[in-house]
């Protein structure tokens, strides 16, 4: 045999000390080293791993290899082996690239050489990473387990404590970002793999990708790539298909014709974190580095988005008698003024104000004037909330919650900031109004017994700070200073992510995480603070966590019809896997956030956001809410797991699809980015 080691050291420099990883490979496999400490390696049963049967919904059968000769290329390092089966043999190839920026390069490559059809087959990859209890980061579906969500619906969305026997897999095509992250807080290292995700020959169903994810041993945690099983939650062969269940999604094997050549690309990184809950971070940004979703030269252009999305707000304005403003939903259907999350009736009062130059309608002063002069209508108790919605046909106002009031003070207090510049309308109302909410709530937050349930006030943080100023009212920023305090001792160290920041999902979010973001954000760019910039941009990072980075290849149906392109859209929630164009709303703080760190990648990436979000909409301006990248619905005939994926719900054209593409707009030009 030939035998050849090879070690390979860089070093990754903190703010403290210099801390060495090393790569080294002999005639296992490849062992990442930290510190000396060999952390990630191949598992002790061989460097290749394949099942050959499938038993209760699961692979079965296993047999193992390890290489037999070692090859040395260039810079490659490449590992030769086979596996002798019943069937015939299977050839085996590993070739590893140590690369610059500190990740390892591997293509896997399986060729069958059997003069038969082998059947059952389960093609994987598998790495072990050393340490009890090592916290994971599945982008979109898992963060250091769903603590928060796990404590209110476990059987719903994915939950995972580190115990020994617990696994948590997906599909390719499910991951916004393809990598998995695990975390060893107490000894200070991370690790992540990366897949290049891809469907697979030879699969007994059709759609079939690869699928990526952690099992949990005693002393160690697996990284593992199948050829198509999935399960969590104890569950082998099961779909995050539905939003309150999951689905059986089984028989994913192959059958390997002779001859078939299967390949797999993924990439291994380890290195150091200087706290506990930012490990995600690192791999995050690799990511982007990896796939590069900066093309939004393909995209419809900023003045375009603007022009068909005010036009579609205009076919939702309200007027009967002294009721005016944009409806939430098609008005044929119901006419409502809701205010937050879903309606986003206060949303044009400012985004208008803005826009008005580049959209040159002469009606838009007086839409804002009076539609904002509606809103103020609503009551307002002593601790600042207030119903957000006003059924016209009824003359009720109904509704009222904490993502809906912050979001609707934000609003407000955007619009009496950006009025008092043009001098154009008059706030008193306005101004009364925020006054009125501001006080009830500072109050609130400030009392001793304050402990919000959820990071669903953090919508509060910036319109606190903003009206501080507006009105020069210390109680306010103290409000938003200690709200902020408080999501920040929460949520940095990641027991317990950024949550319940939407409203049909009782788990982790983006919109969660977007709250924090918006407020940690507002408070740096008001108070100039640095802590609350490092606080704004681990909770931006969780947001991106989100962020779809590469164009998932469709089946046949509605978004394929498109040739829709998946980059810079944003998936829901652990529990709502669809994605959507949340994201739009905040980047332009994701841009800022490329200005203040000095980081172009981030400003690109706002751009695209924006841009790739706009697909979709229809000739009217019209646009739904929920596209089916995954084996994932909340509509229609979900009856067949394998028929969900590439589907489109097109009716769900509720207001916010529209004023957050306004909103966005606004606060773009206000910063005058070039997207």
């Amino acid at each position: 045999m030939k035998y050849l080691i090879l070690s390979v050291t860089f070093f990754i420099t903190t703010s403290l000390i210099v801390k060495s990883q090393t790569v080294s490979f002999d005639n296992h496999g490849p062992q990442i080293s930290f510190n000396g400490k060999a952390v990630v390696m191949p598992p002790n049963e061989g460097l290749w791993s394949i099942a050959t049967g499938w038993s209760d919904d699961w692979m079965a059968d296993w047999a193992h290899a390890d290489p037999t000769e070692v090859q040395q290329s260039g810079d490659w390092m490449i590992f030769l082996g086979k596996l002798v089966l019943r069937e015939g043999e299977m050839l085996l190839r590993d070739s590893y690239r140590k690369l610059d920026n500190g990740l390892l390069k591997c293509v896997r490559r399986f060729e069958w050489k059997g003069t038969d059809t082998l059947h059952h087959a389960t093609l994987s990859v598998r790495f072990r990473m050393s340490g009890d209890r090592l916290k994971p980061l599945i982008p979109g579906v898992l963060y250091y387990g769903n603590e928060m969500g796990a404590k209110v619906n476990p059987d719903i969305i994915p939950v995972y404590t580190g115990r020994t026997g617990e696994f948590a897999v997906f599909e390719d095509h499910r991951y916004p970002m393809p990598f998995v992250m695990l975390e060893n807080a107490s000894e200070k290292y991370a690790a992540a793999v990366h897949t290049t995700p891809s469907p697979v020959r030879g699969a007994v169903l059709s759609d079939q990708w690869w699928s990526m994810g952690i099992e949990a041993h005693e002393g160690y945690t697996e990284f593992v790539l199948y050829s198509g099983p999935i399960g969590y939650n104890g569950r082998h062969s099961v779909a995050k298909a539905l939003q309150r269940t999951p689905m059986k999604y089984t028989d994913t094997y192959l059958s390997l014709e002779p001859g078939r050549i299967i390949e797999k690309e993924f990439y291994i990184e380890l290195y150091p974190i200087e706290r506990e809950g930012s490990g995600f971070q690192h791999p995050l940004y690799t990511s982007l580095d990896l796939h590069k979703p900066y093309k939004g030269e393909r995209f419809d252009d900023f003045q375009t988005i603007i022009e068909d999305k005010y036009r579609f707000a205009q076919t939702r304005w309200i007027e009967e008698g002294s009721v005016c403003g944009f409806g939430m939903y098609d008005l044929s259907l119901r006419k409502d003024l809701v205010m937050g999350w879903c309606g986003q009736a206060a949303s044009p009062g400012y985004a208008l104000q803005v826009l008005a130059p580049r959209l040159n309608d002469p009606d838009i002063t007086d839409k804002v004037q009076r539609s904002l002069d509606f809103l103020t209508t609503y009551p307002i108790d002593e601790e600042g909330l207030f119903p957000v919605g006003y059924n016209v046909a009824e003359k009720k106002f109904h509704g009222g919650d904490h993502v809906s009031c912050g979001q609707a003070m934000y609003n407000f207090s955007k619009a009496i900031e950006t009025a008092r510049k043009n001098k154009n309308y008059r706030t008193t109302k306005w101004e009364a109004f925020l006054r009125k909410a501001c006080d009830g709530q500072s109050k609130r937050i400030l009392r001793d017994d304050w402990n919000p349930h959820s990071t669903a006030e953090g919508f509060y943080i910036a319109p606190l700070v903003i009206a501080s100023q507006l009105f020069d009212n210390e109680d306010y920023k103290k409000a938003a200073i200690k709200a902020s305090e408080l999501y920040a001792n929460r949520h940095l160290t990641m027991n317990g992510c950024y949550w319940g920041g939407t409203l049909d999902a009782t788990c982790e979010d983006k919109e969660g995480a977007w709250a924090a973001f918006q407020g940690f954000l507002e408070l740096y760019e008001r108070i100039k603070e640095k802590r609350y910039l490092d606080w704004a941009k681990h909770a931006m990072d969780v947001c991106l966590s989100y962020v779809v980075v590469w164009d998932i290849p469709l089946p046949a149906g509605r978004m394929a019809d498109y040739n829709f392109k998946t980059t810079g859209w944003t998936v829901v929630s652990p529990q709502n896997q669809h994605i959507d164009v949340y994201g739009v709303l905040f980047a332009p703080e994701v841009y800022k956030m490329g200005i203040y760190l000095n980081d172009e990648r981030l400003e690109k990436l706002a751009s695209v956001m924006y841009r790739s979000c706009y697909q979709l909409t229809n000739a009217y301006g019209s646009q739904g809410e929920q596209l089916q990248q995954t084996n994932f619905a909340q509509h229609g005939d979900m009856s067949n797991v394998h028929k969900l994926r590439g589907g489109y719900s097109e009716s769900w054209t509720v207001f916010w699809i529209t004023a957050h593409f306004l909103n966005a707009a606004a606060r773009f030009e206000e910063i005058n980015a070039d997207i």
